[in-house]
Protein backbone atom coordinates (compact mmCIF):
# COMPACT_ATOMS: atom_id res chain seq x y z
CA UNK A 1 0.00 0.00 0.00
CA UNK A 2 1.17 3.47 -0.59
CA UNK A 3 2.03 5.77 2.24
CA UNK A 4 -0.73 8.60 2.81
CA UNK A 5 -0.21 11.06 4.88
CA UNK A 6 -2.96 13.18 7.20
CA UNK A 7 -4.75 15.15 4.49
CA UNK A 8 -4.53 18.04 6.96
CA UNK A 9 -1.26 18.46 6.19
CA UNK A 10 -1.55 18.12 2.53
CA UNK A 11 -2.22 20.61 0.17
CA UNK A 12 -4.16 17.83 -2.34
CA UNK A 13 -5.41 13.96 -0.50
CA UNK A 14 -7.11 12.03 -2.61
CA UNK A 15 -8.17 8.92 -0.71
CA UNK A 16 -9.92 5.88 -2.53
CA UNK A 17 -11.00 8.00 -5.77
CA UNK A 18 -12.78 6.88 -8.79
CA UNK A 19 -13.77 8.91 -11.62
CA UNK A 20 -16.23 8.23 -14.72
CA UNK A 21 -17.78 10.43 -16.98
CA UNK A 22 -21.45 10.28 -17.39
CA UNK A 23 -22.41 6.10 -17.57
CA UNK A 24 -19.19 4.78 -19.35
CA UNK A 25 -16.55 3.02 -16.99
CA UNK A 26 -14.46 4.47 -14.71
CA UNK A 27 -11.04 6.35 -16.03
CA UNK A 28 -9.33 6.30 -12.77
CA UNK A 29 -9.53 3.59 -9.86
CA UNK A 30 -8.84 3.70 -6.26
CA UNK A 31 -6.57 6.70 -6.69
CA UNK A 32 -4.49 7.51 -3.35
CA UNK A 33 -2.11 10.44 -2.96
CA UNK A 34 -1.09 13.02 -0.94
CA UNK A 35 1.10 16.15 -1.94
CA UNK A 36 2.36 17.88 0.76
CA UNK A 37 2.82 21.82 0.78
CA UNK A 38 5.87 22.90 -1.17
CA UNK A 39 6.60 19.60 -2.85
CA UNK A 40 7.25 19.53 -6.88
CA UNK A 41 6.01 16.35 -8.71
CA UNK A 42 6.03 15.62 -12.22
CA UNK A 43 2.92 14.02 -14.08
CA UNK A 44 3.55 10.81 -16.40
CA UNK A 45 1.38 8.41 -18.34
CA UNK A 46 0.52 7.51 -21.55
CA UNK A 47 -1.96 9.39 -23.48
CA UNK A 48 -5.55 8.94 -22.36
CA UNK A 49 -4.37 7.23 -19.47
CA UNK A 50 -5.85 10.27 -17.31
CA UNK A 51 -3.60 13.17 -16.77
CA UNK A 52 -5.75 15.85 -17.98
CA UNK A 53 -9.09 14.29 -15.64
CA UNK A 54 -6.53 14.12 -12.85
CA UNK A 55 -5.88 17.48 -12.92
CA UNK A 56 -9.17 18.73 -13.35
CA UNK A 57 -10.28 17.22 -9.77
CA UNK A 58 -7.16 19.29 -8.58
CA UNK A 59 -8.36 22.44 -9.61
CA UNK A 60 -11.91 22.09 -8.93
CA UNK A 61 -13.20 21.40 -12.21
CA UNK A 62 -15.00 18.15 -11.57
CA UNK A 63 -15.92 16.11 -8.23
CA UNK A 64 -14.70 12.51 -8.25
CA UNK A 65 -17.56 9.09 -8.59
CA UNK A 66 -16.16 8.15 -5.61
CA UNK A 67 -13.88 8.47 -2.90
CA UNK A 68 -12.97 11.53 -0.97
CA UNK A 69 -10.79 14.71 -2.52
CA UNK A 70 -9.33 17.34 0.15
CA UNK A 71 -7.98 20.49 -1.00
CA UNK A 72 -6.01 22.92 1.09
CA UNK A 73 -7.25 20.69 3.89
CA UNK A 74 -10.88 21.01 2.81
CA UNK A 75 -13.55 18.16 1.50
CA UNK A 76 -14.21 19.43 -1.78
CA UNK A 77 -17.18 16.33 -2.21
CA UNK A 78 -19.48 19.05 -0.05
CA UNK A 79 -18.39 22.36 -0.85
CA UNK A 80 -20.32 24.88 -2.43
CA UNK A 81 -19.40 26.92 -5.09
CA UNK A 82 -18.23 30.17 -3.11
CA UNK A 83 -15.85 27.63 -1.22
CA UNK A 84 -14.57 26.42 -4.27
CA UNK A 85 -14.23 29.73 -5.94
CA UNK A 86 -12.23 30.95 -2.82
CA UNK A 87 -10.07 27.70 -2.77
CA UNK A 88 -9.35 28.58 -6.65
CA UNK A 89 -8.03 31.67 -5.91
CA UNK A 90 -5.12 29.70 -4.59
CA UNK A 91 -4.60 27.83 -7.64
CA UNK A 92 -2.79 28.52 -10.96
CA UNK A 93 -3.47 26.47 -14.21
CA UNK A 94 -1.65 26.09 -17.34
CA UNK A 95 -4.16 24.37 -19.66
CA UNK A 96 -3.53 22.67 -22.71
CA UNK A 97 -5.13 24.34 -24.39
CA UNK A 98 -4.74 27.90 -23.17
CA UNK A 99 -7.88 29.32 -22.52
CA UNK A 100 -6.98 33.45 -23.01
CA UNK A 101 -9.03 36.02 -23.82
CA UNK A 102 -8.24 36.13 -27.43
CA UNK A 103 -9.40 39.66 -27.85
CA UNK A 104 -6.87 41.19 -25.18
CA UNK A 105 -3.26 41.85 -25.30
CA UNK A 106 -0.85 39.61 -23.78
CA UNK A 107 -0.35 42.27 -21.18
CA UNK A 108 -4.16 42.26 -20.14
CA UNK A 109 -4.23 38.32 -20.28
CA UNK A 110 -1.51 38.30 -17.59
CA UNK A 111 -2.90 41.11 -15.43
CA UNK A 112 -6.41 39.71 -14.74
CA UNK A 113 -6.12 37.54 -11.85
CA UNK A 114 -4.09 40.85 -10.38
CA UNK A 115 -6.47 43.12 -11.29
CA UNK A 116 -9.10 40.04 -9.81
CA UNK A 117 -6.90 40.41 -6.12
CA UNK A 118 -7.43 44.23 -6.36
CA UNK A 119 -3.58 45.29 -6.82
CA UNK A 120 -2.92 48.53 -7.55
CA UNK A 121 -2.16 49.25 -11.15
CA UNK A 122 1.18 50.60 -10.68
CA UNK A 123 2.15 47.50 -8.97
CA UNK A 124 0.19 45.69 -11.81
CA UNK A 125 1.96 47.22 -14.63
CA UNK A 126 5.48 46.70 -13.09
CA UNK A 127 4.81 42.83 -12.30
CA UNK A 128 3.49 41.54 -15.72
CA UNK A 129 5.75 44.03 -17.62
CA UNK A 130 8.90 41.86 -15.35
CA UNK A 131 7.18 38.85 -16.16
CA UNK A 132 6.57 38.81 -19.99
CA UNK A 133 10.27 39.99 -20.10
CA UNK A 134 11.49 36.31 -18.23
CA UNK A 135 9.06 34.45 -20.66
CA UNK A 136 10.59 36.54 -23.78
CA UNK A 137 7.66 38.41 -24.90
CA UNK A 138 8.71 42.02 -23.43
CA UNK A 139 8.17 42.61 -27.45
CA UNK A 140 4.67 41.45 -27.51
CA UNK A 141 3.34 43.10 -24.53
CA UNK A 142 0.85 45.06 -26.51
CA UNK A 143 -0.38 42.15 -29.41
CA UNK A 144 -3.51 40.42 -29.09
CA UNK A 145 -3.27 37.03 -27.96
CA UNK A 146 -5.18 35.77 -31.24
CA UNK A 147 -2.02 36.92 -33.21
CA UNK A 148 0.50 35.27 -31.57
CA UNK A 149 1.89 31.79 -32.29
CA UNK A 150 0.66 28.50 -30.30
CA UNK A 151 4.18 28.77 -28.68
CA UNK A 152 3.57 32.46 -27.39
CA UNK A 153 0.50 31.98 -26.70
CA UNK A 154 1.93 29.40 -24.15
CA UNK A 155 3.98 31.63 -22.30
CA UNK A 156 1.23 33.81 -21.88
CA UNK A 157 -0.94 30.94 -20.12
CA UNK A 158 2.08 30.19 -18.03
CA UNK A 159 2.57 33.83 -17.05
CA UNK A 160 -0.90 34.36 -16.18
CA UNK A 161 -0.84 31.69 -13.79
CA UNK A 162 2.14 32.34 -12.03
CA UNK A 163 1.79 36.18 -12.22
CA UNK A 164 -0.29 36.01 -8.53
CA UNK A 165 2.45 33.19 -7.02
CA UNK A 166 -0.52 31.15 -6.71
CA UNK A 167 -0.04 28.21 -3.47
CA UNK A 168 -0.55 25.56 -5.84
CA UNK A 169 0.49 25.32 -9.80
CA UNK A 170 -0.65 23.12 -11.92
CA UNK A 171 0.23 22.61 -15.37
CA UNK A 172 -1.03 20.21 -18.27
CA UNK A 173 1.98 19.93 -20.56
CA UNK A 174 3.66 23.67 -20.40
CA UNK A 175 6.15 23.33 -22.50
CA UNK A 176 4.61 21.08 -25.45
CA UNK A 177 4.99 24.08 -27.54
CA UNK A 178 8.53 26.00 -27.33
CA UNK A 179 12.18 24.73 -28.01
CA UNK A 180 13.81 23.32 -25.60
CA UNK A 181 16.02 26.43 -24.46
CA UNK A 182 12.61 28.17 -23.66
CA UNK A 183 11.42 24.68 -22.24
CA UNK A 184 14.13 25.03 -19.48
CA UNK A 185 13.65 28.40 -18.70
CA UNK A 186 10.09 27.92 -18.30
CA UNK A 187 10.73 24.90 -16.36
CA UNK A 188 13.47 27.19 -14.01
CA UNK A 189 10.54 29.93 -13.46
CA UNK A 190 8.36 26.67 -11.71
CA UNK A 191 11.31 25.50 -9.90
CA UNK A 192 11.89 29.07 -8.30
CA UNK A 193 8.35 29.36 -7.55
CA UNK A 194 8.24 26.32 -5.69
CA UNK A 195 11.14 27.37 -4.03
CA UNK A 196 9.12 30.12 -2.73
CA UNK A 197 6.50 27.61 -1.41
CA UNK A 198 4.76 26.91 -4.29
CA UNK A 199 3.10 23.28 -4.72
CA UNK A 200 3.62 22.11 -8.20
CA UNK A 201 2.39 19.64 -10.62
CA UNK A 202 3.49 19.34 -13.93
CA UNK A 203 2.01 17.01 -16.68
CA UNK A 204 4.25 15.79 -19.02
CA UNK A 205 5.78 13.44 -21.72
CA UNK A 206 9.16 15.05 -21.85
CA UNK A 207 11.93 12.58 -20.65
CA UNK A 208 14.31 15.10 -21.04
CA UNK A 209 12.59 17.28 -18.75
CA UNK A 210 12.02 14.60 -15.90
CA UNK A 211 15.48 13.33 -16.22
CA UNK A 212 17.03 16.89 -16.11
CA UNK A 213 14.84 17.84 -13.12
CA UNK A 214 15.06 15.88 -10.45
CA UNK A 215 11.13 15.51 -8.89
CA UNK A 216 9.18 12.82 -7.75
CA UNK A 217 6.49 11.08 -10.46
CA UNK A 218 3.45 10.66 -10.25
CA UNK A 219 2.84 8.03 -12.83
CA UNK A 220 -0.92 6.80 -14.33
CA UNK A 221 -1.09 3.34 -15.42
CA UNK A 222 -3.46 0.88 -16.00
CA UNK A 223 -6.43 3.66 -14.28
CA UNK A 224 -4.06 3.70 -11.05
CA UNK A 225 -1.52 6.12 -9.73
CA UNK A 226 2.18 5.09 -8.96
CA UNK A 227 4.21 7.29 -6.88
CA UNK A 228 7.79 6.88 -8.22
CA UNK A 229 11.23 8.70 -6.17
CA UNK A 230 14.21 9.56 -7.89
CA UNK A 231 16.79 6.83 -6.35
CA UNK A 232 20.15 7.72 -8.34
CA UNK A 233 22.05 8.01 -11.43
CA UNK A 234 20.45 4.31 -12.13
CA UNK A 235 16.69 4.67 -11.71
CA UNK A 236 13.38 5.55 -9.62
CA UNK A 237 12.23 3.92 -6.74
CA UNK A 238 8.55 3.23 -6.56
CA UNK A 239 7.19 4.19 -3.24
CA UNK A 240 5.62 1.17 -2.18
CA UNK A 241 8.86 -0.22 -2.40
CA UNK A 242 10.35 2.09 0.19
CA UNK A 243 11.57 1.15 4.10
Amino acid sequence: MQKITNKLNSVIFMQNVGLRYDKGPEILSDIKMSLKKGSFHFLTGKSGAGKTSLLSMMYLAQKPTRGSVSVFGQNVNFANRDNLAMLRRKIGVVFQDFRLIDHLTAFDNVALPLRISGMDEREVKQRVNEMLEWVGLSRNINSITSTLSGGEQQRVAIARAVINRPELLLADEPTGNVDNDIAFKLMNLFVELNKLGTTVVIATHSEKLISEFNYPRLHLQNKGLRIYYPKDDTGLEKEDEKD
